[in-house]
């Protein structure tokens, strides 16, 4: 199991916004593509992954429990901000700080 099916931190911590064209049937969608019943629409070109914009951001895709184990249920077609995310940004100890889980 990976650092991050133990973790699962950042999928509740940050707002998750991308462009519609990462969507189920977009130009830019990868394996399928992110589906649109998980998004809100913000503006004509950008959407929000559900979830991730609560007062206790939880992605609607996460499933598990955070720093045991959890997995995305739309792995594959994740949108770009969840591909580029990596333990190596700052960011990823600040979203586990956040859920009182230890640096990497």
């Amino acid at each position: 199991m990976s650092v991050c099916q133990s973790c699962g931190a950042c999928c509740a911590a940050f707002r998750v916004d991308f462009h519609p064209a990462e969507l189920a049937g977009g130009n830019f969608a990868w394996d399928g593509g992110v589906p649109v019943n998980m998004t809100v629409r913000l503006t004509p070109n950008m959407v929000r992954m559900c979830g991730t914009d609560s007062a206790a951001p939880r992605c609607v895709a996460l499933a598990g429990e955070i720093g045991q184990q959890v997995n995305c249920t739309i792995y594959h077609g994740r949108p770009s901000p969840c591909r580029e995310f990596d333990v190596e940004h700052a960011a990823c100890n600040r979203a586990r700080q956040r859920h009182g889980l230890a640096p990497l």
